[in-house]
């Protein structure tokens, strides 16, 4: 039985990253968008139900609940959406605080739902890459991790909630940095503590849109950097061991192609990167291209349907969820203090 399912917002995020993804896979039904002002949805989902706000949302015949509304709505959304009985997928970043996670969290295991982030970028092909060199142990021991999310946006957003800091975090740390921590949990586990520093580099910036982050590891070194000020690109990874080095240059060109190409997800192979954009792979061996593993942001969402048909367990755990808000909240209080933060 097809997964029937609502999204909360049908801005970038809904039209980009789940929609395509959640019409494509047999698993799941598009049935309800919430739009409140502009009606997209129809045009490429005809057999979608868009209705006008969250509560109408929720009263709708839905399984599952995408929450990929602005930030500063998580919290309270999350927590209707699981009160109604829904399961609930919701973007990054997951809330605002450690004590909004771990009430969620209590709430979704209370209820038996499922309640699981969006991070899409563990399946990154650069990130999918760099954990097949790691497992083939051609790094050998694993020294240090450099990964960066580069940007040249030197003016102001034109989403007004995106540049107004008000009482909730929006910067780059946290629309970023929380994949960035995330990559990092997914790979090393949770770290002992966090050093960072922040800045707003932008003319008139009220937010910060730079960050750079070390989370700190027993025998490794693994540093986390994202800017809105980067115009000459810097390697996307750079990864170092006892026996080589691996780095790679570039960004998965899933994004891209869904939004400026109209490209249709697929289950398979849908997008692959050209040869000239390999990552370097140095070792014992020699110096080569290393082939780059696709990317596909299907795998969440065929991971949401184990989840909730076969019981499998979600790929971005509780744990996980609750590992990433407390070193996003360490990032800031290091940040706020210069000291490093312990977890």
């Amino acid at each position: 039985m097809r997964i029937k399912t609502g999204i909360a917002g049908f801005g970038l995020s809904g039209q980009v990253f789940h929609a395509p993804f959640i019409h494509a896979n047999p698993g799941f039904e598009l049935t309800a968008v919430v739009e409140r002002r502009t009606k997209k949805a129809f045009a490429n989902y005809p057999d979608v139900r868009s209705v006008a706000s969250f509560g109408e949302l929720l009263e709708q015949d839905v399984e599952l609940v995408v929450v990929n509304t602005p930030d500063a709505t998580h919290f309270d959304f999350c927590r209707r959406a699981l009160e109604a009985g829904k399961h609930v997928v919701v973007e990054k970043p997951f809330v605002t605080t450690c004590a909004e996670a771990e009430s969620l969290v209590e709430l979704a295991e209370r209820k038996g739902l499922m309640l699981t982030v969006y991070q899409n970028r563990r399946w990154d092909n650069d990130f999918l890459t760099v954990r097949q060199v790691l497992e083939t142990g051609a790094l050998g021991r694993v020294v240090e991790l450099q990964s960066s999310f580069q940007r040249y946006r030197p003016f102001l957003a034109e989403s007004v909630w995106k540049e107004d800091p008000g009482e909730t975090r929006v910067g780059i740390t946290y629309n970023l940095g929380s994949h960035l921590c995330d990559q990092a949990v997914a790979l090393f586990g949770k770290p002992r503590g966090v050093w960072a520093t922040l800045g707003r580099l932008r003319d008139g910036s009220r937010i910060d849109d730079y960050s750079f982050v070390e989370l700190l590891y027993p025998e490794l070194k693994v540093s986390l950097r994202a800017s809105m000020l980067v115009r000459e690109e810097a390697p996307r990874f750079a990864v170092h061991g006892t026996a080589g080095s691996y780095v790679k240059y570039g960004t998965d060109p899933q994004e891209n192609a869904l939004r400026y190409e109209n490209a249709t997800p697929d289950d398979g192979v849908w997008i692959v990167e050209d040869e000239r954009q390999w990552g370097v792979l140095h070792n014992d061996s020699g110096r080569c291209r290393y082939p780059t593993v696709p990317g596909n942001y299907m795998r969440f969402y065929d991971n949401v349907y184990r989840v909730l048909r076969e019981g499998d367990e979600p790929a971005v755990t509780h744990a996980e969820m609750l590992t990433d808000m407390k070193i996003l909240d360490a990032v800031f209080e290091s940040d706020r203090t210069g000291n490093a933060v312990s977890l």
